[in-house]
């Protein structure tokens, strides 16, 4: 009896998947290239200037500090202020720059009531960048 070597089913390549590819990538390319042309600066016909080393023109300012002692006292930046006078610096230091942070440093003796007075005058001259200086403690 003779042995058959050639196969009756010849093996075929399903191209299915990968035309589906192709379709996406199509789809894709064709919805992005219309959305780049979308762009404003694209429109607009100048050259604009171009530059080496981009940074900020001013930077921003650090953190004023608010020191409120064990005694009441309180100083801005390490110079003694009422409430009042603490008040007209900050909203003129926030006039200057929007985005102005305050932090303040109570001592821990101090009474609460002396550093929510702070607060509160940190909210009235509109800051909202406003953090509380605390020690952390590792128990052993």
């Amino acid at each position: 009896m003779p042995l058959k070597i050639n196969r009756d089913d010849q093996t075929s390549i399903n191209l299915t998947p990968m035309i589906d590819i192709v379709f996406l990538l199509i789809i894709f390319f064709m919805v992005s290239t219309r959305f780049g042309k979308l762009q404003n600066e694209r429109d607009i016909q100048i050259q604009v200037p171009t530059v080496n080393n981009a940074t900020a023109l001013t930077t921003a300012p650090r953190k004023r500090v608010i020191n409120v002692f064990k005694d009441g006292q309180i100083t801005l930046d390490q110079k003694a202020v009422s409430l009042e006078e603490l008040e007209s610096q900050l909203v003129a230091a926030r006039q200057q720059y929007s985005k102005l942070g305050v932090v303040i440093r109570g001592d821990a003796e101090t009474y609460h009531q002396r550093v929510a007075e702070v607060m509160t005058t940190c909210s009235k001259a509109r800051i909202s960048d406003l953090n509380i200086s605390v020690r952390e403690v590792q128990f052993r």
